[in-house]
């Protein structure tokens, strides 16, 4: 049996795309004065991390402010308080 050993690569949409999740989790956690995984955990368990991941495209091109207001909506509508 031959093991496939040549190495996987990205697309520049994934690295795109996983950068500007590190960004906005970053930018979350600093806007509500939380550490990054407190920042994660928040947005994991209120659904803010799905939305992210569904509308990043969307997200990404507007400011940041107005993209962490949106996903602070998402969360407060699922029962998140901060």
């Amino acid at each position: 049996m031959v093991l496939n050993t040549a190495p996987k690569t990205l697309s520049n949409e994934a690295k795109n795309k996983v950068a500007f999740v590190t960004f906005i989790i970053e930018e979350f956690a600093s806007a509500f004065k939380m550490n990054r995984r407190d920042a994660y955990q928040y947005l994991k368990k209120y659904g803010g991390l799905d939305y992210i991941f569904e509308c990043w495209w969307a997200l990404h091109v507007d400011n940041p402010y107005w993209a962490l207001r949106d996903i602070y909506k998402v969360c407060y509508k699922n029962g998140g308080y901060r």
